[in-house]
């Protein structure tokens, strides 16, 4: 038998020791059903407590939310959010009403778009400077707003956001009521400021303030001045009648001017100017009193002496005008007595303005001083120098002689001491410069002509020199004469050639080298009734002379207004480009360029249509009027030819800033190709400036086969001349085109 326990033994050992263990830990009792009932309601509180709670935060979120969207949408300033690359992701419908468009056009978009192309650079270094977390900027610029512009103040600030992605805040603020008012506060710290003498007092006429110029005229200073009242400033010179009437005019005018002797703090007694205004609240009442006070004491010093240079040009010290009158007048009455010829001398300094315009006006002061000097040196002490203004003088000689060719021979004499003694070299500070007259002579004896009479006289001969070639002298006589009948005449028949319909336009084709007509030059021609056609040359000068180009110039543009849009019609002159000869005198003129837009804008033909041709001398005349006009007529689609290029003084500099599309080889060199060699290098450097600087090209005067074939084998493919069509009245143009 084995000694192992039997199994029922063994499960009977086993349930012992399990009930042994539960003796010594028993185990917890079941909870009732209660119990558990208990503690689900305990839980279910709990969770509504929370649930509560979420629904607290959740309405204090969107309460939060609302305030942050209205503060956001509604704020004073504008807010947008960018990235570094200028995309605008985040705008309030402050910053869309400030820049005037609707915010979905403003969102993907870039802010660049909305700045002003003069403030672009300072847009793109705040956005170089915004680039590391956390930096700030603020800058103002000029931002645009439909067809307006306003300043506005950016204050800039770089983060990252959530996902780590760089952004840019930007708060946006309309400065341009701010300016305004900082403009108007400078405006009258100015005026406060100004030259004249301010003072402000009260009603009971106490001394509030002074401005710096008060205190330089009366001598004490503002903290003196200021409770004191005016009667501090009395000299004793004026009675109590006199304040009383002044006091009186301020109270019921409101204002009073007149001059008074006042004293200044050193004793010295002086005359001012004042004018004295009441300042009125809304009811009437005075509250204040201001008085503007001019010394004048310098001009009441001067008046005399300006009594006596009214008779002396300030510069030279010479007689002027009205006291050569004054002395020619009285040389008539002697020479009718003594029967002796006297002379006028009429001197004009050629080519004076070129040295105003290269050197300055001081420079040209000077040698107005160094040739009156000259002058006095070259005539008798009894004779008379005068400067009648600008670079014109008149030299009155008496006594010449009973004989007149004998007075004019010394009168030529005198002449040619004068034109080699202004001949000479002047001295003008560090600058040696070389200048010389033209000169007109005319006699005079008794009172065979008046005093103006005689004046023309001597201009006319002085006008008949320079067109000799200046620096020469000229006697006037008949002919002379008769050629001004002849001119004046002239004059009157162009008066009436614009009112009578007496001009026309003439066209010649513009050509490229395969025969493709691209436009024209207009011509103007005159057909005068008596006359026939009046060459262009006898009266373009003319009427540059008497003004009378201006008009003359509006009738043209206006011509070619209207047949560019007659020509829209036909297919064979829709493409034509017209070009227009535009003098100086009408180009500077101040309504040129509105004028012209003007007309561009009422006509529906396209302004690239219209090409201006301009000489150098019209260019260089005044070169920033020329850019500002050019540039303004350029971006409304005008063209621009240089006419006449290298006959004049071009600047290189000026003209690489010009927006030129064409230079036009003057005739006088396409004349000489295949004559004189210097001719032909000079059209060949011209057409190579002309293809670095990115011009057109055309030739003008191309007469012969010859010509237009070396044109062609040096670079320039467009021409005009007769070779390619003389000029021609509109219907003979016309019918060449096959209209």
């Amino acid at each position: 038998m084995s000694n192992q326990p039997s199994k029922p033994d063994q499960q009977a050992r086993l349930h012992a020791e399990a009930e042994e263990r539960l003796a010594i830990s028993p185990a917890p009792p079941s909870p009732s059903m209660e119990e558990l009932l208990h503690e689900l309601r305990v839980h279910q509180i709990e969770l509504e407590m929370q649930n509560e709670e979420l629904r607290r935060t959740r309405a204090d979120l969107e309460v939060s939310h609302n305030r942050y969207v209205n503060l956001y949408e509604f704020a004073p300033v504008g807010y947008l959010t960018l990235t570094p690359e200028d995309e605008i992701i985040e705008v309030n419908s402050v910053a869309a009403r400030l820049l005037g468009v609707e915010r979905s056009h403003l969102l993907n978009g870039h802010f660049t778009n909305w700045v002003t192309p003069e403030y672009c650079d300072r847009w793109y270094m705040l956005l170089k400077n915004m680039q590391r977390q956390g930096r700030q900027t603020n800058l103002e610029l000029m931002l645009k707003r439909g067809d307006s512009h306003f300043p506005a103040r950016l204050d800039g600030l770089s983060i990252m956001s959530d996902d780590q992605t760089p952004m840019l805040r930007i708060t946006l603020t309309d400065i341009a009521e701010s300016k305004h008012a900082e403009e108007e506060l400078r405006i009258a710290a100015v005026a406060f400021e100004a030259q004249e003498g301010i003072m402000i007092t009260n009603a009971d006429k106490v001394i509030l303030r002074v401005n710096r110029a008060f205190t330089e005229i009366t001598g004490y200073s503002s903290e003196e001045l200021v409770g004191q009242t005016p009667q501090l400033f009395k000299s004793g010179r004026h009675n109590a009648a006199f304040y009383a009437e002044m006091w009186e005019s301020i109270n019921s005018m409101g204002s009073w001017h007149g001059e008074i002797w006042d004293q200044r703090k050193n004793g010295e007694v002086y005359p001012k100017w004042v004018t004295i205004t009441a300042v009125k609240d809304k009811d009437g009442a005075i509250t204040h009193y201001v008085g503007l006070h001019t010394d004048i004491s310098e001009r009441k010093a001067t008046e005399e002496e300006i009594n006596q240079l009214a008779y002396y040009d300030p510069l030279t010290a010479l007689p002027n005008r009205r006291l050569l009158l004054d002395r020619l007048q009285q040389a008539l009455s002697a020479s009718a007595r003594s029967e002796k010829y006297g002379a006028l001398l009429f001197i004009d300094l050629d080519n004076f303005k070129a040295l105003n315009d290269n050197l300055g006006h001081d420079m040209g002061d000077i040698l107005l001083q160094q040739a009156a000097q000259r002058l006095l040196a070259c005539v008798r002490e009894g004779d008379t120098v005068s400067r009648q203004g600008g670079d014109e003088f008149v030299i009155m000689l008496e006594e010449l002689s009973e004989y007149s060719d004998e007075a004019a021979a010394k009168a030529k004499t005198i002449g040619e001491k004068i034109l080699f003694s202004l001949n000479q070299t002047y001295q003008l500070t560090c600058h040696e410069y070389q200048n010389t007259p033209s000169i007109g002579v005319t006699l005079f004896v008794n009172h065979q002509h008046s005093v103006g009479a005689l004046l023309k006289r001597a201009d006319i001969a002085m006008y008949e020199a320079k067109a000799a070639g200046r620096n020469t002298l000229r006697f006037f006589d008949q002919d002379m004469q008769r050629a001004v009948t002849t001119r004046a005449a002239l004059e009157a028949d162009l008066r009436a050639a614009l009112s009578n319909n007496q001009f026309e336009l003439y066209f010649q084709r513009q050509a490229r080298h395969d025969g493709t007509v691209i436009g024209a030059e207009v011509l103007l021609r005159w057909n005068h009734p008596e006359r026939g056609f009046v060459s262009p040359a006898e009266f373009i000068p003319l009427a540059e002379d008497v003004g009378l180009i201006i008009p003359i110039g509006l009738w043209v543009l206006e011509a070619t207004r209207t047949q560019l849009k007659h020509w829209e019609d036909y297919p064979q002159t829709r493409h034509l480009q017209l070009a227009i000869n535009v003098s100086a005198r009408q180009f500077h003129q101040s309504e040129f360029t509105d004028h012209v837009c003007a007309m561009l804008k009422k006509t529906a033909y396209k302004a690239v249509r219209l090409k201006l041709e301009f000489t150098e001398s019209l260019v260089f005349e005044d070169i920033e009027d020329t850019i500002a006009k050019m540039q303004r007529l350029k971006a409304m689609g005008v063209s621009f030819s240089m006419d006449d290029f290298g006959t004049g003084y071009s600047s290189l500099t000026y003209l690489t800033q010009l927006p030129f599309d064409q230079l036009k080889i003057d005739k006088s060199f396409v004349r000489n190709i295949g004559d004189k060699p210097a001719d032909a290098a000079i059209v060949q450097t011209i057409i190579g400036m002309a293809n670095n600087l990115g011009m057109e090209i055309i030739a003008e005067g191309v007469e012969t086969e010859e010509q237009r074939a070396f044109l062609e084998l040096h670079g320039c493919h467009t021409f005009q001349g007769n070779l390619i069509g003389r000029p021609m009245p509109v219907a003979e143009f016309e019918c060449s085109l096959g209209i």
